[in-house]
């Protein structure tokens, strides 16, 4: 119940444990449905503000390298997302791949985040709706009154008030309450017309590309008037535009064929968001010069320079269309963590009971809905959309670290109930006299059992010395990959601390990069284990390139996170130290884990089989 408890790790399957009193999600999502849920969470407004801020700040006409960079960072993390989400298919995402891998503390960090993200995510899209709605009415102050942001004075300050935002993330939490299909379906709907608007974009920006000869390429600055770091700094930035494809894992429970659709659903879901990035951004930043763009509105003006005035209707019923589509997919995710939470004890069973009818936890849903209303009616969350990004880096992070716990040191033992003790105790004393005298759960090594030639004294030293070569396999794995962990931390912190004078900053750089290349150069040699190929469920996605695929992600979200900035950490930290709080007070002491017996593995069927635990 101590610090032990902060590393305590679930099954890669509960429905054993489920069973005795959740239901599980409704089975409803094809793989066009994730793809829709996933270009629908990641492809917000600010595609339609973020080509003209970039490219006019950092990338100039390099605008489209800097989204292909970003796109195959994001990749990495996709990669990560597929193979997890294939092989534990089950609600709560990076929440639920951390309880399986890494441990409880971690997986309630991850949760808690993921909490803040969603909620302040969703609010802070609502309250980008009713400007760009504004401009349909005449302008920004047109809006009928009742729609109207007002100023309110509250306790001596100054409110802006936004009821369109309220009343939008309530109408969207009431789709959600439907139904995961019904409301998949409207996504859908409104991720196609969003689409549309795009290659209306591309189509027509084209058209006029060739009639004026891509002005915008003949600048006399050159394709990298800032330089490759201009341009890579452009990509750091742009990379944010890609946040949102993982709303497709946290669906897991809800698809049909998991092991083969959630790899295809975000996979494709992150290349249609990276071409649909790249081809605006060719087109854009062809039709003006970067230094002409208007930083608020660079897609509507470039088409009014050229007199089209109005396709700025086309392109802001595109960008309401992406926060409606943006607000659902941000609203979605965050009932499911919940409710994942709730399943492990983590939270009140309050959030884990679903509707019979519509098979979706409306009770969360209701709940996310109001909170994400109440903050997007009082609050300007601007100032809070850096806490958005947190949630979403940790998340990264955390699954590439996992897979590397996947792929080099998976657990080796999982939690029963203790109900099952005497079955445990039964079946541990077979396996002993079976295994070598075996430690297991406490019990004193005893004799070998079996037949003379299985006791065969060099057969016997060639079984001890495989289970201590693997033993020490193992060891070193985990000591390498906290190797890298900590590398990364260092490097990336040592790198970013320009506060710092030369020799501090290079030192500390030497020190990470060679702690990061030793763990990696470690994992690169020695052996994954072999209970990957039989960890969760089998015949889904690989993720490729073991172990730098995983180790370049850690490193890229991690120097991220650092370079987020000390005012959102500061906000941050409050929300994580609640957290801590509540996880201290209530989910420690209510984990479902907390009076569990760990076995190994390949005892673990036997021992349902002979209590006749029913999953």
């Amino acid at each position: 119940m101590g610090v032990k408890g902060l590393f305590r790790r679930k099954q890669v399957d509960s429905d054993r444990l489920r069973a005795e009193g959740h239901h599980q999600l409704a089975k409803a999502l094809s793989v066009s449905q994730l793809i829709a849920i996933g270009v629908g969470s990641t492809i917000g407004a600010g595609v339609y503000v973020l080509v003209g801020t970039v490219a006019r700040e950092h990338a100039g006409p390099a605008l489209t390298i800097s989204f292909l960079i970003a796109g195959i960072a994001a990749a990495l993390s996709a990669f990560c997302y597929a193979e997890l989400a294939s092989r534990c298919p089950s609600a709560g995402s990076a929440y639920h791949y951390s309880y399986i891998c890494v441990g409880e503390g971690v997986a309630w960090l991850i949760g808690w985040a993921l909490i803040l993200e969603y909620t302040i995510g969703g609010s802070a899209v609502a309250r980008g709706i009713s400007p760009n709605v504004a401009l349909f009415f005449g302008g920004p102050d047109s809006l009928p009154s009742f729609m109207a942001r007002h100023t309110i004075s509250c306790f001596g300050h100054d409110v802006v008030v936004d009821p369109c935002a309220a009343v939008l993330v309530m109408v969207v939490t009431g789709l959600l309450c439907f139904g995961i299909k019904e409301s998949a379906t409207v996504q859908a709907t409104i991720t196609v017309l969003n689409v549309c608007v795009m290659l209306f974009v591309i189509i027509v920006g084209s058209y006029i590309g060739f009639q004026t000869g891509w002005i915008g390429y003949s600048v006399s600055t050159g394709y990298f008037p800032f330089g490759v770091n201009g341009m890579l700094a452009g990509s750091a930035t742009v990379f944010f535009a890609y946040i949102g494809f993982d709303s497709v894992a946290s669906t897991a429970e809800e698809v049909k064929n998991p092991q083969r659709d959630l790899p295809w659903g975000i996979g494709l879901a992150l290349s249609t968001c990276c071409a649909l990035y790249m081809m605006v951004s060719v087109v854009i930043v062809g039709l003006v010069p970067y230094f002409a763009m208007d930083p608020d509105t660079p897609i509507s003006s470039a088409f009014a320079r050229h007199g089209l005035h109005w396709a700025m209707y086309i392109v802001t019923s595109g960008a309401v269309l992406a926060l409606c589509s943006t607000l659902m997919g941000s609203l979605l995710p965050q009932p499911r963590i919940l409710m994942a939470m709730a399943r492990d004890g983590l939270l009140p069973p309050f959030f884990s009971d679903l509707n019979k009818k519509t098979q979706v936890p409306v009770k969360s849903t209701v709940l996310t809905g109001i909170c994400a209303s109440v903050l997007a009616f009082f609050m300007e969350v601007s100032e809070l959309a850096g806490m958005v990004s947190v949630g979403t880096l940790l998340a990264f992070t955390i699954v590439a670290v996992s897979i590397l716990i996947l792929r080099y040191v998976p657990p080796n033992k999982v939690p029963l109930p203790s109900s099952l003790r005497e079955s445990i105790d039964s079946v541990s004393l077979r396996f002993s006299s079976q295994e070598d005298a075996e430690k297991f759960d406490g019990i004193k090594e005893l004799p070998l059992g079996g037949t003379s030639e299985e006791k065969d004294p060099l057969l016997v030293k060639e079984i001890y010395g495989y289970k201590i070569n693997e033993e020490n396999r193992r060891k070193l794995a985990a000591m390498s990959i906290a190797f890298v962990v900590v590398g990364v931390l260092i490097l990336t912190a040592s790198a970013s601390a320009t506060f710092l004078s030369s020799f501090p900053r290079y030192f500390g750089c030497v020190v990470g990069g060679l702690l990061l290349l030793t763990g990696l150069g470690v994992l690169s040699y020695i052996d994954q284990d072999d209970g990957r190929h039989s960890f969760g469920h089998t015949g889904g996605f690989i993720c490729p390139f073991i172990p730098l695929l995983p180790i370049l992600c850690i490193l890229i979200n991690t120097y991220l996170l650092i370079n987020l900035g000390g005012d959102t950490w500061g906000r941050v930290s409050v929300w994580l130290l609640i957290g801590a709080i509540v996880y201290i007070f209530y989910g420690r002491t209510n984990s479902s884990l907390r009076d569990v017996v760990y076995v190994p593995v390949a005892h673990a069927d036997e021992i349902y089989k002979s209590s006749q635990y029913v999953a």
